[in-house]
Parts: structure tokens; sequence; C-alpha cells
């Protein structure tokens, strides 16, 4: 099964997949994409959402989670775009570089 992660990885060249999630790690931060199933009793409950994790190094040098949002956008193009434009002002910098 090909899983959205998979998808999204050929749109962020410098993520690295770990069979769980997509990770950007820079000096100062780390953003971590997972894949999740919203469960209920319709279709539309059980999409599949992409949650976009953001932490920031700390003083002491380790990643402290901060905010997160969820994308559940069926296009996986205005998907990544999406997540890129959240990330670059979130924490100022390009996934793609």
């Amino acid at each position: 099964m090909i899983t959205r992660l998979k998808i999204l990885r050929d749109y962020f060249p410098t993520a690295i997949f770990t069979g769980d999630a997509l990770i950007f790690i820079s000096a100062d931060s780390r953003v971590e994409l997972t894949e999740h199933n919203r469960g209920g009793f319709t279709d539309d409950n059980n999409k599949a959402v992409i949650r976009v994790r953001l932490f920031s190094k700390a003083s002491t040098g380790e990643f402290e989670p901060g905010h997160y949002e969820d994308f559940s956008l069926d296009d996986i193009s205005d998907l990544a775009g999406e997540i890129e434009k959240f990330v670059q002002f979130a924490v100022g910098k390009n996934l793609k570089e």
C-alpha cells in the first residue's frame, strides 16, 4: 500500500522517511509529518490526515514539541503546497532546501 507520506517524499527531497514519518531537521527546528486515519461511521471520516508537528530547539539542545496542524486535502499537489506554506511561515525555512 502506497501511503500519502511516500508520495509526499517526492515533493520534499530533503526529507528523511523513517517508515512512519517524514522528518526535516535543521540546526534550530524539526518538522515531522505523520499520516493518520480519522475513524467514524461515514466514509468522509475515514480520510487520511497528514499531521505536521513543529519542534524547536531548546537551550538544552533537545527539540521540544510546539504547534501541530492537520491537513486533509485530497489533491496531493495542493496538500504538498499548503504544507510547504505552513512550514515556511511557522519556522521561516523552505522544506525543499
